[in-house]
């Protein structure tokens, strides 16, 4: 058997566009040539790659194999690519990143200055919930994945980069929002609180936190971003846990941190990828960056809090 990498991309093309004349239309190729070209791949396989279930085409096992060994092939083209750039001197490639949804306080900037500094870098950014970015992770779509708390499968390798202290915060109007003085976690145990989904990092955070002290979490609302978190605590609606990185403006949009015993939490964002992967220089080079940027972005964060307790 005799594959060519020209036909693995045809294959590749059609698993993620999920139709021949998508495909077709991206390769731009003819809808029958490149369904031509895909009978002649599963010839030579010797096994369907392709079935129809109702209007789009699934994988067959067979098929599902052939990708695997195609998202390899390009990945490993990908790094030759990059590889042979660094021993040029060139800084070129694409990086793909997948973050929790709380680094999108923080990352998008960065990689605007990771940018400026490599102008002929392509970057992918996906920002999910923590969910969604693990199960990207599982299947290695991406370079390198942004998040608080790493799971505990599939295997990984999780490097600190940057402190994410988690503070209790309320509305400025918030009676508590004035008080000078440490709060014990009692003080505001009875208090309604707004959340983040199950499963997401500040989430579970802030459960782990009020078990420790044997009391339990008030939800009030649970919301799917930070953004909708900050505005529905300004409005009154309950107090919640955030990371100081999303405070930056956290007194024009009228939210106050709390003075609350064992706050900040000390968390930490990491860089994680899975176990055996081997990063491409591209990749390596935005870990350093990170690393490099790290002491500024936690000045910022005191800062952020340091204004919202006053």
């Amino acid at each position: 058997m005799r594959l060519t990498f020209h036909q693995l991309r045809l294959l590749l093309a059609v698993s993620r566009e999920g139709s021949v004349s998508r495909a077709a239309q991206r390769l731009h190729l003819t809808q029958p040539t490149l369904s031509a070209q895909l009978r002649q791949l599963a010839e030579q396989v010797g096994l369907p790659l392709f079935e129809r279930v109702g209007r789009r085409l699934h994988l067959t096992a067979a098929g599902r194999v052939v990708l695997d060994t195609a998202n390899r092939v390009e990945q490993e083209l990908e790094r030759l690519d990059e590889t042979l750039a660094e021993l040029r001197g060139d800084v070129v490639g694409r990086l793909r990143l997948a973050v929790v949804s709380t680094a999108e306080t923080f990352i998008p900037r960065l990689l605007g200055d990771f940018r400026r500094e490599r102008p002929a870098v392509e970057v992918s950014l996906a920002v999910l919930n923590r969910d969604a970015v693990i199960r990207r992770l599982a299947d290695n779509l991406d370079d390198l994945y942004i998040m608080s708390r790493p799971p505990q499968a599939p295997p990984v390798v999780a490097t600190p980069f940057l402190s994410n202290p988690l503070v209790v915060v309320a509305s400025t109007a918030h009676p508590l929002a004035g008080c000078r003085r440490k709060l014990e976690i009692e003080a505001i145990a009875a208090e309604e609180f707004v959340l983040r989904e199950p499963g997401s990092g500040t989430r579970q955070a802030a459960e782990q936190f009020f078990a420790a002290h044997g009391l339990a979490l008030r939800p009030r609302l649970e919301l799917g971003s930070n953004e909708a978190v900050k505005q529905a605590v300004a409005g009154g609606l309950g107090l919640s846990l955030l990371s100081a990185h999303a405070l930056a403006h956290a007194v024009d949009e009228g939210i106050a941190v709390l003075r609350v015993e064992g706050t900040p939490l000390p968390t930490q964002w990491q860089v994680v990828y899975p176990a055996g992967k081997r990063l491409t220089p591209l990749a390596g080079a935005f870990l350093e960056f990170l690393r490099e940027r790290a002491a500024e972005l936690e000045h910022s964060a005191q800062a952020r809090l340091d204004a919202a307790r006053r």
